[in-house]
């Protein structure tokens, strides 16, 4: 007896039920049979070729009676062909026929052979063509197994009623036990496909949680057991399968991200993705693991706040696409064990593929600023997986009068716009810990109160307004080319911070008509002094902390090109100089963005220091050097596209034209100035 309401403590599909429906709709589908027409044609066939070798023994037959009356005298009596001599030479033609036709010819009595011997032709055909019509009468109809005595006593008291003789009728009668045969026959691949159909259409037995097993004071019968088993509530220690798969989910996972880290050659950076993918799926699983908290049997789909398309996202944007992918994966299989009581559910699956599909909706996106993406992400990350969603209900057939359903999707929705918020209010945050060239961070590097820019400005002020003229031509053509503008006009305003050291040693510092003091050094020196300016730069750039793009724009941005000028004069004191003791250090260009400043930085310096820059100069200027980069190989290893190429000259002559151009002069209003003040001297007198 129960002493109190026994309570289901979970919704669950009670299987032994739901196999004994499937049972009883299984057993109430009868046998499928198979009705092979062909047969009726075969039988008769059968029948014909047995009347031709019947009408082939009766001719031979006919021969020989002939043969021996030719030979036989007048007075000798000639012996005919006898009936046992038909029937010998009838089973040597039986013998002659295939192997599967033997079996039916030899079935026949052998009354038939001693009638069809004594009919004329006439009776003959008769018997021939009456058993034909008997036989397509008869074997067009389906013949089972079951009924074939049945089809043969319909067929013998047809017989009866033809208008032929009793002899021929004996004939007839002798083959229809042969030629009467199942035409229909039992289809069990058939018979088992309807069965198994009947047990798929079984709607499974449910059992509800909060639904009541046992009623207090009631008996504890066999069904209520069989329940109670299948809820688990009789056993009485905990099942260690789940903790086996937990175990193996997470070796898993740690395979698939050491196999997808393994190509990542810097050790730092690959920890730091392994770091950074672990503590963000560790984040994903207590989300998971709150909102679990709060699922009832009311409010079964609060799981679908999850923002389930963050994490995927976050990872796409600030490690790689591969990882994305992995842990919208795995997200979906720690939501199979978090919510695990929602097993055998409409709830659980309806999770899960959400957060599948919103996942890998995240991870669709390019990878750049979510911000920026606008209508896009908004696509991606909310209105693909909501109608993703939808769909899902649909399929499952929810019923959509009931508010519960517009609760689920209300749910699904606000989940899928919270990856988004997410995303987009916490990606400058993000971005900081994990990365050290954030927008913050460069934000607040180019801003000109910078203890170096400031110090730049004020000790090489040539230089000064030299990066940031470089800078406004990189940020402008790598915008153009969908790169990285502030990173690019940060690096620039401190890609000669090296500068420093010698600042006047560098023209562009050198006050107006101030000699140049590399006209007082040798050329190895003078080399020295501007190789240092890089190397001076990285070791500053280094110490200041800067962000690492920012320190490989300054080491790059030089490339390995010759320093001409000083190669020059070196080469008239010295022959034997060669070419790479006067090539920068390197190493050439890397990136776009470093590309594009090295170019940038050349063009700058020397239409500067053209005289009367004109539109057509710089044209010139900006076509030839690039082509002179290309050939160097100086642009090898940037990744940039002739087309790219193409953009970015057309970029930086703009910029230049519309700085460095020919003044007007305007002689009529110097004339008309001068008119008056002629005008104020003679009014003055």
């Amino acid at each position: 007896m129960a002493e109190e309401n026994i309570r289901a403590n979970k919704t669950i599909e009670d299987t032994p039920a739901t196999q004994q429906k499937q049972e009883l709709a299984a057993e109430a589908v009868g046998p499928e049979y198979t009705y092979q027409e062909e047969i009726a044609s075969e039988q008769q066939q059968l029948v014909n070729r047995l009347f031709d070798m019947v009408e082939k023994v009766r001719d031979d037959s006919a021969e020989e009676n002939e043969r021996r009356r030719e030979e036989a005298t007048d007075d000798d009596a000639v012996e005919e062909v006898t009936e046992d001599e038909k029937v010998a030479a009838m089973n040597e033609e039986i013998e002659q026929t295939e192997e599967e036709e033997l079996s039916f010819y030899q079935q026949i009595p052998r009354n038939f052979y001693r009638i069809v011997f004594s009919l004329d032709q006439e009776e003959l055909t008769q018997v021939q063509e009456e058993t034909l019509d008997i036989v397509e009468q008869r074997m067009t109809e389906q013949v089972r197994q079951a009924d074939l005595n049945t089809a043969r006593q319909d067929a013998q008291e047809q017989v009866e009623t033809l208008d032929i003789s009793n002899e021929q009728k004996e004939a007839v009668s002798d083959l229809m036990n042969e030629v009467i045969v199942v035409n229909t026959f039992l289809n069990e691949q058939r018979t088992e496909e309807l069965r198994q159909e009947a047990e798929d259409s079984v709607q499974p037995v449910m059992i509800y949680q909060g639904e009541i097993i046992v009623r207090e004071g009631s008996q504890i019968d066999s069904n209520a057991i069989q329940k109670l088993n299948v809820l688990g509530m009789t056993e009485q220690t905990q099942s260690f399968f789940p903790f086996i798969a937990i175990i193996l989910v997470a070796l898993l996972q740690i395979a698939v991200l050491y196999y997808f880290t393994h190509s990542v050659k810097n050790k730092d950076k690959r920890e730091n993705q392994v770091v950074f993918y672990v503590v963000a799926m560790t984040l994903s699983l207590l989300f998971m693991k709150f909102f679990q908290l709060f699922q009832t049997e009311v409010m079964a789909y609060i799981p679908l706040f999850f923002p389930a398309a963050f994490i995927p996202v976050v990872l796409n944007l600030f490690v790689n696409r591969r990882s994305g992918i992995l842990a919208a994966a795995f997200q979906v299989v720690l939501a199979a064990f978090i919510f695990y009581e929602a097993a055998g559910t409409n709830v659980l699956p309806i999770i899960l593929l959400s957060y599948m599909f919103s996942g890998l909706m995240g991870t669709l996106l390019p990878r750049r600023r979510i911000s920026h993406q606008g209508k896009q992400s908004m696509l991606w990350i909310v209105v693909f997986p909501f109608l993703i969603s939808l769909t899902i209900f649909v399929l499952q057939g929810v019923n959509f009068a009931d508010s519960q359903t517009w609760i689920a999707l209300a749910c699904s929705l606000t989940g899928s716009v919270l990856s988004l918020l997410m995303g987009v209010g916490l990606y400058q945050f993000i971005e900081l810990m994990i990365t050290d060239d954030s927008d913050i961070v460069l934000n607040e590097l180019s801003n000109p109160n910078h203890t170096l820019l400031k110090k730049l400005l004020e000790e090489a002020p040539g230089t000064y307004h030299h990066s940031m003229m470089v800078a406004n031509l990189s940020a402008n053509a790598v915008a153009e080319i969908g790169g990285n503008t502030l990173l690019t006009r940060v690096a620039c305003y401190y890609h000669d911070i090296g500068k420093l050291k010698h600042a006047n040693f560098f023209v562009e510092n050198l006050p107006q008509e101030a000699e140049n003091p590399h006209n007082f050094l040798l050329p190895e020196d003078s080399k020295q002094i501007i190789f240092g300016h890089v190397t001076d730069g990285v070791k500053v750039l280094e110490q200041e902390k800067m962000p690492q793009m920012v320190i490989d724009i300054c080491q790059q941005h030089h490339g390995t090109t010759l320093m001409k000028f000083f190669y020059s004069k070196a080469k008239e004191r010295n022959s034997e100089v060669t070419e790479e003791e006067f090539r920068y250090p390197g190493p050439n260009p890397q990136t776009r963005e470093a590309g594009v400043v090295s170019i940038a930085d050349s063009c700058e310096a020397a239409v500067r220091a053209m005289e009367n820059p004109t539109n057509e100069k710089i044209d010139e200027f900006v076509s030839n050097l690039i082509t002179d980069r290309m050939l160097d190989g100086q642009l090898d290893d940037t990744q940039l596209t002739l087309k790219e190429l193409k953009i970015i000259k057309k970029s930086l002559i703009n910029g230049l034209c519309s700085t460095f151009h020919s003044r007007i002069k305007y002689p009529k209003m110097k004339s008309e100035a001068e008119k008056m003040k002629e005008e104020q001297e003679r009014s003055g007198q």
